[in-house]
């Protein structure tokens, strides 16, 4: 599909998001008659409506449901449900529904960048930037996009004007929701970096979460990248559609074997894009290498390494861009970020740990820990987690309106670990959750913030909760001092 096709079309775009309003733009302004439907109506919906002022756009608020009549094609955001009624009407007048990822795939063009694409429940931004800074230090012009930063269909339509150089790759986060309404992406590469239930309210089952992550794989050239400690990943893999030659790439914490990357005494090897994969392995840089400075990097983060270092090498990048890279590389905010030590305690800020599976991660990173924990379950069990966790566990502080989902479990699974329970649900909570952890630490441990469940009840975001935590430690270490 060129820009030319949609000149004409009657387009309806569901949802006032960013990529709604990225998307009805971008539709536009190749001579779309686009129309935005938001059910929605209040200031926030009335001040992005607002902001469409192009010709060719009309906003229907207060209606997310009815199709617009003569609607040749549905773009939806992401979150919309695949259940909703206005899917539905269009299901019955034969109208597709799409999403923007969908678009940007079809209006790449010839000679387009490649697309190495990463999804999973956790970890995706992560591997994607990192896959990003091992692509620069290989000297190709690439960023990261998708479900990161810059609208995709933005990118897509931008690059090469101005004298810009054209992207030779593209390192693309791609969320369930996203690859949903996805259906002839077709990526050079791709990984799925992990399973774990996560949005089911949204596909409806764990198995339809994960068909729709599996997506990703279809069509794949050269490398199906899988976790090889997650079964599912690699089921996955062997149920895709892929073109001839395309290999399966596992990673591992452990020892890799043939046409796997692993670790080895400290190492991160490859035994995948080597001449010889039964008797030859690559070195590709040291443990170390992964976000230097920081200390012994966390193993999902090493997972993620490997991962972005697959895709890499998918695409041909030589061993020494992979260390370079990955030395050039600094997590985001609120992934294990480090944000003081105080009397021999160290404080770290994982508020993006907004599920089971991402604290779980976080807490078999540190030996002795004083976990503050809590939030929005989202329909969560605690369990699993907290007798995976309990031997690490020197207390516990817990806070948000499903603080007693975990307490129940701390008290089935970990009876003996000293419980604080915050009966309160303001901003204010932080810093006497970041007092009280205090108290319980001993010399050595780590006061670590992975709540496992979103923070919507108190925080505008998992962002604004990590300012938080990071102002209360900052606040505890300046009175120490």
């Amino acid at each position: 599909m060129t820009t030319q096709d949609f000149a004409g079309q009657h387009i309806t775009v569901a949802g006032l998001g960013v990529s709604g309003i990225s998307a009805a733009r971008a539709l536009a302004g190749l001579g779309a008659r686009v129309t935005v439907v938001d059910g929605g109506e209040g200031d926030k919906q009335r001040a992005a409506a607002d902001e469409l002022t192009a010709p060719g756009i009309t906003v229907r608020l207060g209606d997310g449901e009815t199709l617009p009549g003569g609607t040749d094609l549905v773009v939806t955001s992401p979150g919309w449900k695949p259940d909703s009624p206005l899917f539905a009407a269009a299901a019955e007048a034969g109208v597709d529904v799409v999403g923007d990822v969908e678009i940007a795939w079809r209006l790449r063009g010839q000679d387009a960048a490649a697309w190495l694409a990463v999804t999973g429940t956790n970890g995706k931004t992560t591997t994607v930037r990192m896959l990003a800074a091992i692509l620069e230090a290989e000297g190709l012009h690439t960023a990261a996009v998708g479900n990161i930063g810059t609208p995709i269909i933005d990118l897509v339509l931008g690059q090469g004007q101005h004298g810009e150089r054209p992207y030779d790759v593209l390192a693309v986060e791609l969320s369930s929701y996203q690859l949903h309404w996805a259906p002839s992406l077709r990526a050079h590469s791709a990984a799925v970096l992990n399973l774990a239930p996560d949005h089911l309210d949204w596909h409806g089952s764990m198995e339809a979460y994960a068909a729709d992550k599996g997506r990703i794989y279809e069509g794949n050239t050269v490398a199906c990248v899988y976790n090889v400690a997650d079964k599912a990943t690699e089921d996955l893999v062997r149920g895709a559609d892929v073109e001839e030659g395309c290999r399966a790439v596992g990673f591992t914490l452990g020892t890799p074997g043939p046409s796997q990357l692993g670790v080895v005494e400290g190492l991160l090897v490859d035994r995948a894009f080597v001449e010889n994969r039964q008797q030859q392995a690559q070195e590709l840089a040291e443990i170390t290498d992964i976000a230097p400075g920081s200390g012994s990097p966390a193993p999902h983060n090493i997972a993620n390494a490997l991962a972005a270092a697959a895709l890499a090498r998918a695409f041909g990048v030589r061993p020494a861009s992979v260390r370079e890279g990955l030395r050039a590389f600094h997590p985001d905010a609120h992934r294990i970020q480090h944000i003081a030590d105080i009397a021999d305690v160290t404080y770290i800020d994982d508020s993006k740990a907004t599920n089971t599976h991402a604290a779980e991660a976080s807490l078999a990173a540190y030996e002795h820990i004083v976990w503050i924990a809590g939030g929005l379950a989202k329909g969560a069990t605690f369990d699993e987690l907290v007798a995976k966790s309990a031997q690490r566990l020197r207390g516990v502080v817990l806070i948000g309106a499903d603080r007693a989902l975990i307490r129940e479990a701390l008290a089935r699974h970990a009876p003996d670990v000293p419980v604080v329970d915050l009966d309160r649900t303001d901003t204010g909570a932080m810093p006497e959750a970041v007092r009280e952890a205090t108290g319980l630490a001993q010399p050595g441990d780590t006061v670590l913030l992975a709540p496992a469940c979103a923070s919507m009840d108190m925080f505008v975001n998992y962002n604004k909760r990590g300012d938080a935590f990071a102002q209360a430690v900052r606040e505890l270490r300046a009175r120490a001092q």
